[in-house]
């Protein structure tokens, strides 16, 4: 008997059964339902209704005053070239201080801008900090590594990250002392576009929205030069053919940072190119900043702004002035800055604050102060003299000297010193299997067989600091050099090495990152690289005009003190002929195009004498690969073959490396394969083996210097080809009967042999006495004798009967022959 009582009723339903019963009366129900509940039909029907909606008792009512999930977002489209981004605000991340969604076509990142509530700076600098993150879910893809969590930090992320901050930077007030983070995700990747461009649009649009103080929106573009023309914001397909990598930043009235790499333009490519950028930008900064105005908030100010106290400057001047003045003027870096050190020192015991915390200033705002007149003086004195600190002329360049192959044990090696800049430069060689791996969220990218790393340790600038991982400015100045010397790297046909440069900074005094591409060439021609054109480096500063001296001056070759107190760092490299990298960076709201075009002509003239300086190099460059360079050895072979030369496991390929001492023997797909070793290895015998593999035996030729890999009572195992042997019978060691093997050959020795037949299993019959007849037909009658002499057995005929030795079709390989059926077809 089975009961049940049914949740929700008070009906009780009992079922019985019973063997004895008909079919037709298997179960007997008994109900006893009791009279409803509810009072009144409308009662039950809002009873029912409720219930209908799983966890209705939870629904908020009128008392809820909390947070709304039903956001009303504000969105403006703007346009870049043929592409056009949308950006929305007030639906996702309404916590931070402003956060935006930008869509371009199915591309979506997400950025976000957060001040800190406490103040954690002194004024005299903006404590502002950006990251910039690509989930391989936007691309539908998992980490190649064994990581599979996304937020470790890579190359390409930091480098964006970078160029996303420069622009930035500079627009928020230096008085707003409270952390500010920029955190952008991209959340979705189409692979139409590089998202390098929408990142710096994102963290500016998110900015102008929130209360962070921000002068004025600011734009980022991608520009390529295409079939002679200038396209904005093209596509990953149309910058394949572009000559031209130029990521520009501007606001509505001008540039405030480029970063581009080219095939050698000229300096009115350039300009053209920055120009078609910067007509896209500033029509867009223009929509921007509307739209903030409609839909942001207001800003921070006033208050929250550190303000310099009043009468500090006046106090300072007094104190300190005309020695800082003098202190400037002082030519070598570690003297000034020593002396400049003790000034500072001597105004903040001056005037800082007493016991109580009162009548006086606090160290950063005295040294702020000092900081005013140092570079009030450092511009006064290029302005009235023409003169900077260390003597030279606007246009100067520093002395240069040059020394290929200071490192005897590298592949190729150069110090190259140009004032008190310094740099150790060091060129590796290596095979295929060297390449950097790639392991991008968003790029399906190769193996990189050409990279630059770049070292600043703390003590090229006489002070202790952190050594470990690269950080941010060693990654950014490293890919600018690299990408420099990238279009003079012969392509892989040519030299097929993996080629890494090393630069350490020994000493710096102003663009360490220029100095490593001058000792980079002259490293990769110390290797005897066959690279495609010499370039060189050069780093410019300017000076912007005042009430008194309203033309801006450009610096040539700056210090320093002239890139940290100026207007303008703006890195070029190239040769006569043009340009191939470049980067500019703005401390003020931007410049014009005529001052650009100053800037980068004078930066092609000090081009060229860097490269006339970097000829007399002494030592000069070897121009040929040294003794400790590894050797390379490419060849072809049939696909088919690829799995012979592998072998079982890589054991062919292992026994190869072992034998010759290659390092590493690589096979593609299509059967290319390359051969890598150090110094004195053989690389010639890895090649001739893998022929070998490769060669396909022919019926009647001829093969010599066989060696004998094996003897057995029957015969020997003869290799005609690098792992390829065939046996020959002791039949057919000589032309005359042979006892035993080992009275004709022994194991080890060499011997020319013909293949007589391949059977069905691909074994191969083999033949001495074949060969010796062909050299020597006069021995065919004392064969005939010698066969003639032999018992019936012996001569392995049919008269052997069903006892003899005939090995007749159907009983199997002969014993003879150690189980190779030579009759076999």
């Amino acid at each position: 008997m089975f009961m049940s009582c049914h949740p929700g009723t008070t009906s009780r339903v009992m079922v019985a059964t019973s063997a004895s019963t008909s079919s037709s009366q298997k179960c007997v129900v008994f109900a006893d339902r009791r009279r409803q509940k509810f009072s009144s039909i409308g009662e039950r029907k809002r009873r029912i209704r409720c219930l209908s909606v799983r966890g209705g008792h939870c629904d908020v009512d009128d008392g809820y005053v909390g947070g709304s999930a039903v956001r009303h977002p504000k969105s403006v489209t703007v346009k870049l070239g043929e592409s056009s981004i949308k950006i929305e605000t007030q639906k996702v991340g309404a916590q931070a201080n402003g956060a935006v969604v930008c869509t371009e076509g199915e591309t979506v990142l997400y950025s976000t801008v957060c001040a800190a509530r406490e103040l954690s700076a002194d004024g005299g600098w903006v404590p502002l900090t950006v990251n910039y993150t690509e989930r391989f879910s936007a691309a539908g893809k998992f980490s190649g590594g064994f990581k599979k969590r996304d937020g470790t930090l890579k190359e390409g992320e930091t480098l964006k990250s970078r160029i996303v901050d420069r622009p930035i930077r500079p627009l928020i007030p230096k008085g707003f002392g409270y952390e500010t983070q920029i955190l952008e995700w991209v959340l979705s990747y189409d692979n139409e576009r590089t998202t390098d461009a929408l990142a710096i649009c994102a963290a500016s649009a998110a900015l102008a929205v929130s209360d962070v103080p921000m002068k004025t929106p600011v734009m980022g573009c991608r520009v390529g030069y295409i079939d002679g023309k200038f396209v904005a914001n093209p596509t990953k397909s149309e910058m394949e053919q572009s000559r031209l990598d130029l990521v520009m930043a501007g606001t509505k009235e001008a540039v405030l940072m480029i970063e581009g790499f080219g095939d050698f333009l000229t300096t009115e490519e350039m300009i053209s190119g920055i120009a078609c950028g910067q007509e896209e930008i500033a029509r867009a900064a223009k929509e921007i900043e509307a739209w903030a105005k409609e839909v942001g908030k207001e800003k921070m100010g006033g208050d929250m702004l550190i303000q310099t106290p009043e009468g500090i400057d006046e106090k300072v001047q007094a104190l300190v002035a005309e020695d800082l003045k003098e202190a400037m003027l002082i030519p070598i870096k570690k003297v000034r800055g020593k002396a400049i050190g003790e000034l500072r020192q001597k105004a903040v015991d001056a005037l800082k604050k007493d016991e109580n915390g009162e009548n006086g200033f606090d160290f950063a705002q005295v040294v702020q102060a000092c900081g005013r007149i140092e570079s009030a003086a450092l511009r006064e004195a290029i302005r009235t003299n023409g003169r900077r600190q260390d003597g030279r002329k606007l246009t100067h360049i520093r002395p240069i000297v040059a020394e290929c192959g200071v490192l005897p044990r590298t592949h190729g090696s150069a110090l190259f010193t140009r004032g008190e800049t310094q740099c150790y430069s060091v060129a590796t060689l290596g095979g295929k299997s060297d390449g950097q791996r790639v392991d991008d969220a968003l790029e399906d990218a190769d193996d990189k067989r050409f990279m630059l790393h770049y070292f600043f340790p703390p003590s090229s600038v006489g002070e202790c600091g952190r050594v470990g991982g690269a950080n941010r400015r060693e990654i950014g100045h490293g890919n600018l050099a690299e990408r420099a010397l990238l279009p003079i790297i012969p392509n892989d046909d040519d030299f097929p090495f993996t080629i890494k440069i090393e630069s350490t900074v020994t000493e710096s005094n102003g663009s360490s990152s220029m100095a490593t591409v001058c000792g980079g060439c002259l490293a990769l021609q110390d290797a005897g690289v066959p690279i495609k054109r010499k370039v060189a480096g050069v780093a410019m500063g300017l000076i912007l005009g005042d009430e008194k001296h309203p033309e801006a001056i450009v610096l040539t070759d700056i210090l320093g003190s002239e890139d940290a107190l100026g207007d303008m760092d703006f890195k070029c490299a190239g040769d006569s002929d043009g340009f191939t990298a470049f980067q500019m960076d703005i401390k003020v709201e931007g410049i014009t195009l005529d001052v650009m075009r100053n800037a980068l002509e004078e930066a092609r003239l000090g081009i060229v004498h860097v490269l006339g300086e970097m000829e007399k190099s002494n030592p000069a460059p070897r121009g040929t690969m040294g003794a400790n360079a590894p050797q390379i050895s490419k060849m072809s072979v049939n696909p088919k073959f690829i799995g012979k030369v592998i072998g079982k496991g890589g054991e062919t390929i292992k026994g190869i490396i072992e034998r010759t001492g290659v390092s590493s023997i690589d096979v593609d797909d299509a059967g290319n394969v390359t051969i890598t070793g150090p110094g004195g290895c053989d690389i010639d015998g890895a090649r001739e083996v893998i022929e070998g593999i490769c060669l396909e035996p022919e019926v009647g030729k001829i093969y010599r210097n066989c060696e004998v890999k094996k003897i057995l009572e029957f015969g020997c195992f003869v290799e005609i080809f690098p792992g390829v042997d065939g046996l020959c019978h002791i039949s057919e060691l000589e032309v005359g009967r042979v006892a035993n093997v080992v009275d004709v050959i022994k194991e080890g020795e060499k011997m020319d042999v013909k293949l007589l037949e391949i059977n069905g299993r691909g074994q191969m019959k083999l033949s001495r006495r074949e060969v010796l007849l062909e050299e020597d037909p006069e021995l065919a009658g004392d064969d005939n004798q010698e066969r003639g002499r032999r018992p019936a057995q012996e001569q392995g005929g049919r008269s052997g009967g069903r006892g003899g030795r005939s090995g007749g079709r159907g009983r199997g390989p002969r014993r003879d022959s150690g189980g190779f059926d030579m009759d076999d077809n």
